[in-house]
């Protein structure tokens, strides 16, 4: 009784054989002398093959600029920059005024949360990003666009930022801080 595993085995190592005797085969016929006549024919035509390079172009001679301009203003010159800022400066924001804690935090961060009232002060409540919660009445400053505030209400609190356009002058826009219940109901 002949193994079928075994018989599988057998005809897979007998063709392999085969396999590497046609190969050794094929590569006997290449290296004969067969080929005499291709080889003869390719070390005719390499006989007249030479390698020639090209000279190499004459180098121009090198002729300097002379830079002339030292007397010109300086485009780059960031000294430029703060003289147009100066004349600028009715609405540029006080930059030696001390800073108030929540001008630390861009005004996106800070959450209105509601108002307390003292006689006629109404103030505001304000959360910040540190989880303190700060109290601020009209004339304080908050975010980091130099906002003062200017109104306080029921449901928002109205600022005046300072800022600088790409053009270097500071141009102030209104802008609020709505009540976070508000913005849950909307």
């Amino acid at each position: 009784m002949s193994n079928p595993r075994l018989d599988h085995l057998h005809k897979r190592m007998m063709l392999r054989g085969l396999a590497v005797s046609m190969l050794a085969l094929m590569l006997a016929g290449c290296f004969g002398d067969e080929n005499s006549d291709l080889k003869a024919w390719m070390h005719e035509r390499a006989e007249g093959m030479r390698g020639h390079i090209e000279p190499l172009p004459e180098a121009r001679q090198y002729t300097p600029f002379a830079y002339n301009a030292f007397d010109m203003a300086d485009p780059f010159n960031p000294h430029k920059m703060d003289a147009a800022r100066k004349s600028n400066s009715a609405l540029a924001p006080d930059q030696n005024r001390p800073k108030e804690a929540l001008e630390n935090y861009d005004l996106e961060k800070l959450t209105f949360v509601g108002t307390l009232q003292q006689g006629k002060t109404v103030q505001a409540l304000v959360h910040a990003p540190d989880g303190n919660l700060y109290r601020v009445k009209v004339g304080n400053y908050m975010g980091q666009n130099f906002g003062k505030i200017l109104a306080i209400t029921d449901t928002e609190v109205k600022l005046k930022e300072i800022v600088e356009d790409s053009g270097g002058d500071w141009v102030e826009r209104d802008t609020s801080l709505p009540l976070q219940e508000a913005e849950q109901k909307k």
